[in-house]
């Protein structure tokens, strides 16, 4: 068996590493999170804008009408259900839950922790902003054997 080398102009050689380098770079840095949502709802897209201007990440929408399916076989807890799921690096956030949330779940990665969710639609939670009214609401993290308070706003 004969290997074959390409041999490429210098030139040429260093600005397809650079453009290698550069491509692996913003890769490494911007996350994709997978949004499900029901499509007539608006307040889910206010959030997504939330998470990726407070992230670097870029937010994909999927419309769909089932979105009982998609929480049930994702292991969301029913009681903490809310109008958006989203996936992220194997964890599920539920609902209104704030980047920073988010981030810190991804830097500090809790054992156990399957997801975040923000139970039903408080008021002032991202996405939810209604002239500067603000309802105190609790993140919970949750898992197979239970549920704790992650963060609580404001």
């Amino acid at each position: 068996m004969k290997i074959r080398f390409l041999v490429l102009p210098k030139r040429s050689l260093v600005a397809s590493a650079l453009l290698l380098l550069a491509a692996c770079s913003n890769a490494a840095q911007a996350a994709t999170y997978t949004m499900f949502r029901d499509p007539n709802c608006g307040c889910c897209l206010k959030w997504a804008d939330h998470v990726e201007h407070k992230t670097d990440a870029e937010v994909t929408s999927v419309d769909t009408t089932e979105m009982a399916r998609i929480k049930t076989e994702r292991g969301v807890p029913q009681e903490l259900w809310s109008c958006h799921t989203m996936e992220i690096e194997g964890y599920m956030i539920e609902g209104h839950v704030p980047a920073d949330a988010i981030e810190r779940l991804l830097r500090e990665r809790p054992e156990g922790v399957t997801g975040l969710a923000v139970p039903g639609m408080p008021v002032g939670s991202p996405g939810m902003e209604f002239e500067n009214r603000i309802q105190p609401f609790d993140v919970i993290a949750f898992r197979p054997s239970g549920q704790s308070v992650f963060a609580s706003y404001p």
